[in-house]
């Protein structure tokens, strides 16, 4: 039985799709554990102004012009012998996933922070993410296409061609970069989940920007807090349980 080769470009913009849908797929299940639950049950009804239909058409949109302009890009850099780059050694791969990182968060943070700075952009373009004031998984990647296209298509891109990654390896980076995201937009702080210990930019930071007073803060995303940290945007919270059941991110004064 023959079996068809798929190439390591078609795998690193098809696959992070998949893990996106399979990944806030699983955190859609838990919702009904309310007492790691950052909002009430049903909260999001009340206060989000857009249906779950209408945010899982938006996140497909979205999809289809990564996929359109991935393929380009790998289209445009690829080899025409069509023989895979040889894979680097694991050092120079973590350093290459580290790069990418920063190129990341740098390039999202400020076109990000600018999105709330310019009145006519947010009202126009980013407001459109905002409408969900209770975040959940597969809202992670609610924009408008504009603000998809230039926050993630090309940031993603930037941190592919500046940290010198393979296709391969772009397969693993993209795959965990999308489980990054959904994760900060679960609304769940489950126990034991290692992305809450090994990053302060969590779903619970990063749900402090989706309420109205942290709506000037905590801007970085997807991995870490440095440039809130640095440029004076940073909101720290606490997280106490609810008398209704549940817990809640919040925001802690500063000194």
């Amino acid at each position: 039985m023959a079996f068809i080769e798929i190439s390591d470009e078609i795998l690193g913009t098809f696959v992070p799709i998949a893990v996106y849908w399979l990944y806030s797929g699983m955190y859609m299940l838990l919702e009904g554990w309310d007492e790691y639950r950052l909002h009430p049950k049903g909260e999001e009804n009340v206060k989000n102004v857009v249906s779950k239909a209408t945010v899982v058409k938006g996140v497909l949109v979205q999809q289809a012009f990564q996929v359109a302009i991935s393929l380009l890009l790998f289209k445009i850099i690829g080899d025409e012998t069509g023989t895979p780059p040889t894979q680097p050694s694991t050092a120079i791969i973590i350093v290459q996933f580290i790069v990418a990182m920063l190129v990341m968060d740098t390039w999202q943070y400020f076109i990000h922070r600018y999105m709330h700075i310019n009145k006519f952009l947010y009202k126009h373009i980013h407001s459109k993410h905002h409408t969900l004031v209770v975040p959940y998984a597969f809202g992670a990647l609610y924009n408008h296409p504009l603000e998809g296209l230039l926050l993630d298509t090309v940031g993603g891109a930037l941190s592919f061609l500046v940290s010198g990654m393979t296709p391969r390896t772009g397969i693993y980076f993209f795959s965990f970069a999308t489980v990054k995201t959904v994760d900060d937009h679960c609304g769940l702080w489950l126990p034991g989940n290692l992305l809450h210990v090994l990053f302060r930019n969590n779903c619970a930071y990063h749900d402090i920007h989706h309420q109205l007073y942290g709506s000037k803060y905590n801007f970085s995303q997807p991995f870490f807090v440095m440039w809130d940290k640095i440029l004076g945007t940073y909101m720290p919270y606490t997280l106490e349980a609810r008398k209704e059941g549940g817990l809640e991110a919040r925001p802690v004064k500063q000194d």
